[in-house]
């Protein structure tokens, strides 16, 4: 009986350190996000695919070599990807430029916190997105 009571202890407190519930880590709520104002179907689709967490369809959307600039650092996008979807949201969307090819925003990252950030989308003649620029925005 001790044993299963020191399991439960174990699992309810690792838990709360793997969402970052412990500490000065706070949750910020996903505002409704107005995706109508994303003009480039395609772009709309990719951050409302980000949004729900949904990796298969963001994948879908980008090329098999696509590239991916951190604050213009070149990184791996199918890591990148693969860790940040489901961790990682925009809580608002702030502007849009650029033919709706970028999107600044607040983003909330179960890693770094809450921060603003954009990303700038780069698509090909058939559509699909080749690179993903990410970053930190002023």
């Amino acid at each position: 009986m001790k044993i299963t009571k020191l399991l439960i202890l174990i699992l309810s407190a690792s838990n709360f350190i793997a969402c970052g519930q412990i500490g000065n880590h706070e949750h910020t709520e996903m505002k409704n996000i107005n995706y109508d104002e994303i003009t480039n179907a395609n772009v709309r689709h990719a951050i409302e695919t980000w949004q729900k967490a949904d990796s298969e369809k963001w994948f879908f959307l980008f090329t098999k070599d696509a590239t991916l600039y951190d604050d213009g650092n070149p990184r791996n996008f199918l890591k990148f990807s693969t860790k940040a979807i489901g961790n990682e949201y925009f809580t608002s969307i702030d502007k849009i430029e650029d033919n709706s090819l970028s999107v600044y925003g607040k983003l909330h990252s179960d890693t770094w916190g809450d921060f603003k950030t954009y990303f700038k989308f780069h698509s090909n003649e058939n559509g699909k997105f080749y690179k993903l620029e990410i970053g930190q925005a002023e």
